[in-house]
């Protein structure tokens, strides 16, 4: 007997999280319009480097944008259990492109190595740089609260992707500030090589993430010590568990679990342990769709299919019967 919540039943309960995206595409707008606007007044390697980061933020917030729009569909035939993984292609691509701006910005470095040139009108190119910084950090600042709150590694990735820029924008500051100061110009270079070798780990480690989502990762070890205490609960001589599975989908939560009782029990009394279970993880896991299998103890054929379980017990344990 198999009791749980059916495909056709998986809902999304999230509300919409496009608004988040239309704010990280304004922050990307308008920091590349002062980003260039910086570099344009001082002819910073640098500051052109963080500008072409900016254009990067832009592309990958509207992509954010469409995979959000895809996840928040509602299942359908096709996709029974919803369409909440396209995130991980959102936050595949914010890898991948700030891949790509890392690259873009070596080049330009070393281009500026080997032909180094001034810098002017320094001091205002820094203000209207520091300004848009600011503006990455706040807007980062809201979609890390809001893929937290709603499990959405989409604007996880994008708050990830912008806080690469205010960090790029640091470092690019710092060596033009020393620039102006010391007028060792091929230190505006040198900072912009070392920004894009700190953002190639960021688009490594967002690329690594969506891939593990992808290939269905267990959850979290805190999301299944919860799971586990849940069961654990209900552990007993006539209540025992096996093949417990777990897996997630950007926000939505998968868990699976064989239930052993005695084979004497009635089906009203297995459906109602299954309830409380179901309930119960629904509970610690929110947004979980929790799937029970009802085996009986006594049975050997039962742990025949425990999967990723260890081999079955030697000796089947002994049961009481009864209501």
């Amino acid at each position: 007997m198999t009791k749980g919540m059916s495909a056709s039943s998986v809902t999304n309960t999230r509300p919409s999280l496009a608004r988040f995206a239309w704010l990280s595409i304004a922050a990307a707008v308008v920091t590349i319009v002062m980003k260039t606007v910086a570099w344009r007044l001082t002819g910073s390697v640098g500051l052109l480097s963080d500008a072409a980061e900016s254009v990067v933020n832009l592309v990958a917030a509207v992509t954010t944008l469409g995979m959000l729009t895809v996840a928040a569909r509602p299942p359908d035939e096709e996709h029974a259990y919803g369409h909440d993984k396209a995130e991980y292609f959102a936050s595949g691509v914010e890898g991948a492109l700030i891949l790509v701006a890392a690259v873009a910005i070596a080049w330009s470095a070393v281009n500026r190595l080997l032909h180094p040139a001034p810098l002017e009108q320094v001091g205002v190119g820094l203000l209207v740089s520091t300004g848009a910084s600011l503006v990455n950090l706040a807007v980062s600042r809201v979609l890390f609260r809001a893929g937290k709150k709603h499990h959405s590694i989409a604007l996880e990735a994008d708050a990830h992707h912008l806080m690469t820029d205010v960090w790029t924008s640091v470092g690019v500051l710092t060596g033009i500030g020393v620039v102006a100061l010391t007028g060792w110009n091929t230190l505006d270079p040198i900072v912009a090589i070392g920004v894009a070798l700190n953002i190639t780990w960021s688009g490594v480690k967002l690329i690594r993430r969506s891939a593990l989502g992808l290939l269905d990762t267990a959850l979290p070890p805190d999301e299944q010590a919860a799971v586990q205490a849940v069961l654990d609960s209900h552990r007993g001589p006539e209540v025992q568990f096996h093949a417990l599975r777990t897996r997630q989908a950007a926000s939505r939560r998968f868990v699976s679990v064989h239930v052993l009782v005695p084979g004497s029990w009635n089906v009203a009394r297995g459906h109602a342990l299954l309830e409380k279970i179901e309930h119960e993880v629904r509970q610690v896991i929110p947004n979980a769709n929790v799937l029970t299998h009802l085996e009986a103890l006594e049975d050997p054929t039962s742990y025949a299919d425990e999967g990723l379980d260890r081999a079955a017990p030697a000796a089947v344990p002994e049961t009481t019967s009864g209501e």
